[in-house]
């Protein structure tokens, strides 16, 4: 009897309302503004490290807000989340062990 291993990958289109915006943010002022937030698992900065880096290599950026939470267990403080909007135009949140 033979296995079958079937996997599914999730991938959604880009919408191209959203990427239009996106690319002309980055042109207009001269690249987007990352906002990194760290969960402060084990590794969770490394992660984040190299997905800033491998960024900076696909898409113009203008600057980079890293922040960390104090506990991977607490949501993220509202000085935090507000630092964030203020500061930047996507976030990514990583955890890692």
């Amino acid at each position: 009897m033979s296995k079958t291993d079937f996997f599914i990958i999730p991938e959604a289109p880009v919408r191209q309302q959203a990427a239009v915006a996106r690319d002309q943010e980055a042109t207009r002022g001269g690249g987007i503004r990352l906002g990194v937030l760290d969960n402060s698992k084990g590794n969770a900065d490394h992660l984040l490290g190299l997905l800033v880096e491998s960024l900076r290599a696909a898409v113009s950026i203008r600057s980079v807000t890293s922040l960390r939470k104090p506990n991977a267990a607490a949501p993220a403080g509202s000085a935090i989340l507000d630092q964030l909007v203020a500061e930047t135009d996507f976030v990514v949140s990583a955890m890692a062990d």
